[in-house]
């Protein structure tokens, strides 16, 4: 046996790092739009800005996270959905301004690398970029022996869109008087999982693989449900209503979002008697004895986005929605006060 060192015996293969660049490469390159001007593995990803129709282009960017969901990946060895996840969030965080997305990179880290795990990860990344038209221009991925637990990982993206500034959606034209539209969810999205886990998995023994007929699938197929992108129907109102103001139901709920779009002098009424809230967050409060108002500051409660738009225009823009396939409702309405949540 030789005495010399290697990366490998370290703990890092180089060799199945480019074996799943190889095996990305396609999907990666199904997401290219007309502005990537590099390929798959250059040093910097380079993308040319198509300034048609735009009179001040404001560049807009997020970046975020999956979180803790990924241990349900983990438990259940499922490892597309976690890419529509992050780009679908990031999507919503800069729409909430009014932007369109250009370009997305990743980050996928884990102490071991297997070329199949990130190359379903990237797989469901292009897929959602695709989807968002949206060009997965780059990404990073780090093998660290000593940083991740085995065959764990985290991920994380980084987004970059465009607004006209002359068409930022910023919530300074709320006022008393304007509705709250809400659009449905897919279940739990990428927040609350840390206390999902401690309900279902610490203190009640349920396995990711339980069927639980309140959910007509099993715990962890509901959980994995993935985060829904509401960029293409909500672009569309935008070009024809007078939206003030938006909202991304993320973590913090209703307590802690919407007051976000709100001015200083506006505070947002929400009834809860307006929509479905659906099955996994009765359970949720059941199997776990949570309180109401835990719910709506952890969880969505199944409203996953929120407009804020003229009454005048409201049942429309509802209509509008439902008709570009989403499921969307009256939530509520903003009256005179301080910047904060009633729920109701």
């Amino acid at each position: 046996m030789s005495d010399k060192a290697t990366y490998k015996e370290a703990g890092v293969d180089i060799d199945a790092g480019m074996e799943a660049v190889l095996r990305m490469k396609d999907h990666i390159r199904s997401t290219f739009t007309s502005g990537v001007l590099t390929d798959v593995g250059t040093f910097g990803g380079m993308f040319q800005l198509d300034m048609e129709g735009v009179s001040k282009p404001v560049l807009v960017s997020s970046i975020d996270g999956v979180g803790t969901k990924l241990k349900v990946a983990f438990m259940m060895n499922k490892h597309d959905t976690v890419g529509h996840d992050i780009v679908n969030h990031c999507v919503n965080d800069i729409l909430v301004q009014g932007a369109r997305p250009l370009f997305f990179l990743d980050y996928f880290a884990t102490g071991k690398l297997s070329p199949s795990v990130v190359v379903d990860v990237v797989k469901g990344l292009s897929e959602a970029c695709r989807n968002a038209c949206c060009a997965l221009i780059g990404g990073e991925t780090a093998e660290m022996p000593g940083i991740y637990l085995e065959g764990e990982y985290d991920i994380a993206g980084c987004i970059v869109g465009m607004v006209d500034r002359d068409k930022i959606v910023d919530g300074s034209r709320v006022m008393p008087g304007d509705v709250l539209v809400g659009l449905a969810s897919n279940g739990l999205h990428t927040n609350g999982y840390s206390l999902v886990r401690h309900i279902f998995f610490d203190k009640a023994k349920w396995r990711v693989d339980q069927e639980v007929p309140e959910l007509g699938s099993t715990l962890g197929e509901e959980l994995l449900r993935p985060h829904r992108c509401y960029g293409p129907s909500v672009q569309q109102i935008l070009s024809e209503f007078d939206v003030h103001a938006m909202a991304h139901l993320t973590g913090g709920g209703f307590y802690d979002n919407i007051p976000r779009a709100l001015p200083q002098n506006c505070q947002a009424w929400v009834d809860r008697r307006n929509w479905e809230v659906p099955p996994i967050f009765r359970l949720i409060q059941q199997v776990g004895d949570v309180s109401e108002p835990e719910m709506y500051r952890t969880f969505n409660m199944g409203i996953g986005f929120v407009l804020v738009v003229p009454k005048e225009d409201a049942m429309a823009v509802v209509a509008r929605l439902n008709d570009l396939g989403e499921e969307s409702c009256i939530i509520g309405e903003v009256r005179q006060g301080s910047s904060e949540v009633q729920v109701l």
